[in-house]
C-alpha cells in the first residue's frame, strides 16, 4: 500500500503542473471542435466561378436547343400545309389565309407577295424567307418583266377600263380568264366603273395585279349610271344598289317614313350607322325627287 501511494502521491507544485497541463489540453480540444483551420478562399473567386459555371451551362443548353430544331430545307411556299407552318412558327390564322388563297387558284411568287398573303411579322418572314424556293418559271418571268418594263415603259398607252375587253385584261400579267371575266362582272354589276380605286373592290384581285392594271386602264370616261328615286323605290330595288346590304337599307327606308320624304341624298348621312366612307359611291345610284 505504501508502494502504491508513493505513486499517486503528488506535493503541491506537483498538483498544479497537473492542473494546468488539463486545462491546456481542454483548451485545445475546444478550439479543435470549434475553430476552422481549413484554407479560406475569398468569396469573389467563388462568385467568378459561378458565373462562369452558369454561362458554360447556358451555352450547353443552347447549342442542345439549336441541335433539337427541326432542320429546314428550301420549299415552295405554296404548298406549305398546317403541319410544316406550324414548324415554320407560324400561326393558324395565318397558315389558315395562305390555304384560303390557295384554294382561289392563285400563286405566291414573291416573299413580299407572302406576307402580304399570310400577314407574318417581319421576324418570322426573315427567318423562313431564305429557304423559299420559287420555279424557274417565276424567277425568269420576272427577269423578262423587269426587261419588258424598261423597253416599253414609254411606250404604254393607257385604255378605258369601261371599255376594255377580256383579251385586254389578260395582257396584264398574274391575270387569266377567270380574274379577267371577275373584272368585267363587277363591271357591270357597278354599271362601269366610277372611280379607278373601285377595281381594288372585285374580288379576290391581288393589289399588285390591280396595280398593274391601272398603269394601263383607268377610267377616261364615266359611265352614264341610272339612278333610283330613293322616295318612290320599293325596298328591292334599293337593296339591289351596289354597297348596300339588307341592315342599311331597312335603315333607309325607316328613315324615309319618319321623314315622309328625303329631301336630298346628302340627308342620308343623318341616318345612324350610315357610311359616310361609302357615300360618294351608294349617291351614285341613288337621287331624291
Amino acid at each position: 500500500m505504501k508502494i502504491l501511494k508513493s505513486h499517486f502521491s503528488y506535493n503541491k507544485r506537483q498538483r498544479s503542473g497537473i492542473f494546468f497541463l488539463l486545462l491546456l489540453i481542454i483548451v485545445f480540444q475546444i478550439a479543435y471542435f470549434f475553430i476552422d483551420f481549413s484554407p479560406k478562399k475569398d468569396s469573389k473567386d467563388y462568385s467568378n466561378e459561378m458565373v462562369s459555371f452558369l454561362k458554360e451551362v447556358d451555352s450547353l443548353q443552347q447549342i442542345k436547343n439549336e441541335k433539337s430544331k427541326p432542320k429546314i430545307y428550301p420549299f415552295n411556299p405554296n404548298y406549305i400545309t398546317d403541319f410544316k407552318g406550324y414548324q415554320l412558327g407560324m400561326s393558324t390564322a395565318e397558315i389558315d389565309k395562305l390555304l384560303e388563297y390557295r384554294k382561289s387558284g392563285a400563286f405566291i411568287n414573291s416573299v413580299a407577295q407572302f406576307q402580304k398573303v399570310t400577314g407574318v411579322n417581319d421576324s418570322l418572314l426573315h427567318s423562313i424567307s431564305p429557304y423559299f424556293k420559287f420555279p424557274e418559271w417565276v424567277t425568269s418571268a420576272k427577269n423578262n418583266e423587269k426587261e419588258k418594263e424598261i423597253v416599253t415603259k414609254e411606250a404604254i398607252v393607257i385604255k378605258d377600263i369601261n371599255t376594255a375587253s377580256l383579251e385586254d385584261f389578260k395582257s396584264i400579267k398574274g391575270i387569266g380568264d377567270k380574274l379577267g371575266q371577275r373584272i368585267i362582272s363587277y363591271r357591270t354589276k357597278l354599271q362601269g366603273f366610277t372611280f379607278n380605286d373601285q377595281l381594288y373592290e372585285v374580288w379576290y384581285l391581288d393589289k399588285e395585279v390591280a396595280d398593274k392594271v391601272l398603269t394601263n386602264f383607268k377610267v377616261l370616261e364615266k359611265p352614264i349610271i341610272k339612278k333610283i328615286n330613293v322616295n318612290k323605290a320599293n325596298f328591292k330595288e334599293v337593296l339591289s344598289i351596289p354597297y348596300l346590304d339588307y341592315e342599311l337599307t331597312k335603315k333607309i327606308f325607316q328613315y324615309r317614313d319618319e321623314v315622309a320624304e328625303i329631301q336630298s341624298i346628302e340627308d342620308l348621312k343623318k341616318i345612324d350607322g350610315f357610311p359616310l366612307e361609302k357615300f360618294n359611291r351608294i349617291a351614285l345610284y341613288l337621287q331624291a325627287k
